[in-house]
């Protein structure tokens, strides 16, 4: 417990999870399986530019994979969270839950 006026020691927040578009795209990609482009889309509310980018950084990142095929002649791309993915994520979840418990009543 920190002695008065000082501050409590606070949990370093993973910057790159927390950028909000990645944040809510790996969200949803921990409540399915496998997700495809489309859907991704629809759920995020994103363009198709920014969607593609931030998949694209998470999956560089390791978080996600990335699986280019073609259904009836079609390209279809689909990801799914990593392990390192699903990791770092309940990683972020302990830390922001300690940042916000750190918060005064």
């Amino acid at each position: 417990m920190p002695s008065p006026g000082q501050a409590p020691a606070l949990p370093d927040v993973d910057a790159f999870l927390h950028e909000l578009a990645r944040l809510r795209l790996l969200v949803l990609l921990s409540v399915v399986k496998r997700a495809d482009f489309v859907y991704l889309l629809r759920q995020s509310g994103f363009s198709r530019g920014n969607l593609s980018v931030q998949m694209t950084k998470l999956a560089e990142a390791g978080l996600v994979d990335i699986d280019k095929s073609f259904v009836d002649n079609r390209p279809r791309t689909a990801y799914a969270l990593t392990k390192a993915g699903r990791s770092a994520l309940r990683a972020y979840k302990v830390s922001m839950t300690a940042l916000l418990d750190a918060l005064p009543d």
